[in-house]
């Protein structure tokens, strides 16, 4: 046999024998294909959000506090910067919070703290109520700067919210902005309030800034409550948070057993 022929045969037999694990591995596949190219299940991008641990009463809330650039202007009728007067507004909460756990020790509160400008920030992750820890939290706010991505911190901020262990849920932002960065809110917030199945209320405080531009919210469950200075702001924090979540949180009560 001339050495053309035998290199030929040679070559033919090398590649049956390459072929054979992969006509193999077709065979024990649905549909001959090979695990390797078969395509991963998509996931259901409609399945509703699952609690990471089990759930209890109590009231979880995500505050979200805009640092975006134009915070560090002067809040009106104030000398202070917007985020100055923010920060004290939202400390001036801790009162009523101090007040609802003496009331109620036996109902859990867990508060997180997190800033967005162009990113987002988690300044303390949600955790069972601790006045001075929360205090510190929004002394470390920084400095303002940047865009505004709402959106993000909201989609940040609620997977928090399922690692909380309660059925209460609530994101609470205070904003003097439009979204310019990031996922639009108003999308973010249909999809939290379509896979939690309304278990997250979504409360925005529109500091300095007009309240239509947060409409979308009366279709989510949600509200917006307009502040145009550091007064009205404390007024707006003290509504959603006395009057809404902690006045309606004793209510998981009546849902035992329900995680929602």
């Amino acid at each position: 046999m001339k050495a053309g022929a035998l290199s030929v045969r040679v070559c033919a037999t090398l590649a049956v024998v390459a072929l054979v694990p992969w006509l193999l591995s077709c065979r024990a596949q649905p549909g001959g294909r090979s695990a390797e190219t078969r395509s991963a299940p998509e996931p259901d991008q409609a399945a509703p959000y699952q609690s990471e641990v089990e759930e209890g009463l109590g009231a979880a809330v995500a505050i979200l506090v805009d640092t975006s650039g134009s915070m560090r202007d002067k809040a009106p009728g104030d000398s202070r910067p917007k985020y100055v007067v923010a920060q004290e507004a939202l400390e001036n909460m801790l009162d009523a919070t101090d007040a609802f756990v003496a009331k109620r020790p036996d109902f859990p509160v867990k508060i997180g703290v997190y800033s967005f400008s162009s990113g987002v920030r988690t300044l303390r992750s949600i955790q069972p109520y601790d006045r001075t820890a929360i205090k510190a939290a929004l002394a470390n706010l920084p400095r303002p700067g940047g865009g505004t991505a709402i959106g993000e911190a909201m989609r940040e901020a609620r997977p928090d919210l399922y690692r909380s262990g309660v059925f209460r849920k609530y994101l609470l932002v205070v904003t003097d902005g439009e979204n310019t960065s990031g996922r639009s809110p108003d999308n973010v917030a249909e999809e939290i309030y379509r896979k939690s199945q309304g278990a997250v209320q979504v409360y925005f405080v529109a500091f300095d800034t007009s309240p239509e531009k947060f409409a979308f919210l009366k279709n989510v469950g949600g509200d917006v409550i307009g502040a145009g200075t550091g007064t009205e702001l404390r007024t707006a924090l003290d509504g959603i948070y006395q009057g809404k979540i902690l006045a309606e949180a004793p209510g998981a009560e009546r849902e035992p057993g329900k995680s929602r």
